[in-house]
């Protein structure tokens, strides 16, 4: 069976940038599985894996555009520390789900001074060309329940490990 509309792939990845620093990988993790044509990866790299079969491997390079866009610096504020009203203590680094205009976004402090914090609303990957190296492990029909909720469901649950880096997407929000 073939990489098509409606499958769910199950693939084993490293993804590198330009310079070979590995950014993620599902080395020593089960594979990530995904939901083809309901965008639960990037464009570039779904787009690459169509026709694939299982035990297939492939190098995939991903300019921006067809992955995490390129950086926007609209998306870095700078807000008063006293915003940030917790008894947690906020850190370079640390990363949080806030309401926008466009909707909910991933930031990240990237600065912190005595009166200001500063915040990238951007992908981390945002502006890379990502390299892929792929292998397929599984590829089978999709059920019309995960059809209908857009992404793969696991003996586990419905979402499974992967709501990281490379799909783009959080937890379910639908009851089973």
């Amino acid at each position: 069976m073939k990489i098509a509309a409606n499958t769910i792939a199950a693939i084993d990845y490293t993804l590198t940038n330009a310079q070979g620093k590995v950014l993620d990988s599902s080395n020593g993790q089960p594979p990530l599985e995904y939901l083809h044509g309901a965008q639960n990866i990037i464009p570039g790299l779904e787009h690459a894996l169509t026709g694939l079969t299982a035990g297939e491997e492939k190098k995939v390079t991903v300019a921006p555009a067809d992955g995490y866009g390129e950086r926007d610096p609209q998306l870095i504020l700078t807000v008063p520390r006293q915003r940030f009203e917790t008894d947690d203590t906020v850190e370079v680094g640390m990363r949080f789900h806030a309401q926008t205009q466009d909707g909910v976004r991933i930031m990240t402090v990237v600065n912190i001074t005595s009166d200001d914090v500063t915040l990238d609303g951007n992908h981390e990957f945002a502006g890379q060309t990502l390299h892929f190296s792929v292998k397929v492990i599984s590829v089978r029909d999709a059920t019309a329940e995960e059809i209908a909720h857009g992404h793969p469901h696991h003996k586990s649950g419905c979402c499974g490990r992967h709501g990281h880096h490379h799909s783009g997407h959080g937890h379910c929000s639908h009851a089973h």
